[in-house]
């Protein structure tokens, strides 16, 4: 399956779970048999936003078509999605996604800068590979620097280490907010993130990932508190920041605050 293929299964999936979480009160319908109040058909998405019955039903089943900027719009409002999720939707569409031609230059500048930073810090490739990091994350996190290198992925650690999962006190909301932020950030179609990379990857060894992954959550990958149970240092508090570095666009580096 190609990246074009992958990006429309993707946009597939995606709608057929908003469409079913719409609240139908909210556009006006009525409760369908007894007990029905979430969920819409086809041909009520369809009228109420604009469209034929035949191209949205396209859309579901990742036709090779091309949906216009202003058709997804129009979805997204009718889905009262967040920005982040109807960004994440126009990308699904073709509209401003993401190069799949990635780089992943760990430049001695970047080097650098790690190394003069005093609190936790730590670089992430395309697919979230943990390609660099400094002093201060070692210590906080010091199983970092024996990993193999194949295991050294934030998603796949956040996922299966039994340590680090010991040191996040809120390890089930922290685990939701990663796994939407990486479909987010990733555009989780192309490659390497995609179904023959590290999706497929941690699905195979987290049946928690495998099933979160399917519900096509969406969040940005922003500044928040983070909270650690380091086994000397008991619970500490920082501030996530997340960087793009101007020399390698498709890195990120993250960085931990103290609070």
């Amino acid at each position: 399956m190609n990246a074009g293929q992958r990006r429309r299964e993707e946009l597939a999936g995606f709608l057929k779970d908003r469409r079913a979480r719409a609240e139908r009160a909210s556009h006006g319908l009525p409760e369908v048999g007894r007990s029905r109040v979430r969920g819409l058909r086809r041909e009520e998405v369809a009228t109420l936003a604009g469209l034929s019955v035949t191209w949205y039903t396209w859309l579901e089943q990742a036709r090779d078509i091309n949906p216009s900027r202003q058709v997804l719009d129009s979805l997204a409002r009718l889905y009262r999605l967040s920005p982040v999720e109807s960004t994440y939707l126009l990308s699904l569409g073709g509209h401003g996604e993401k190069s799949s031609e990635v780089t992943s230059e760990f430049t001695p500048a970047l080097r650098r800068l790690l190394d003069a930073l005093g609190f936790p810090a730590f670089l992430l490739g395309a697919d979230w590979k943990i390609i660099g990091w400094n002093a201060a994350y070692a210590e906080l996190y010091p199983r970092i620097a024996t990993l193999d290198d194949t295991d050294r992925n934030l998603l796949w650690l956040i996922f299966t280490d039994d340590q680090l999962r010991e040191m996040l006190p809120d390890w089930e909301a922290q685990s939701r907010s990663f796994v939407g932020s990486f479909r987010a950030e990733t555009r989780g179609w192309i490659s390497p993130a995609g179904e023959s990379g590290i999706v497929a990857r941690v699905s195979e060894a987290s049946p928690e990932f495998a099933a979160i992954w399917k519900e096509h959550d969406v969040a940005g990958f922003g500044t928040r508190e983070r909270m650690f149970q380091h086994p000397k240092k008991g619970l500490t508090r920082y501030e996530q920041h997340n960087l793009t570095p101007a020399v390698a666009p498709d890195l990120t580096l993250l960085v931990y605050a103290p609070r």
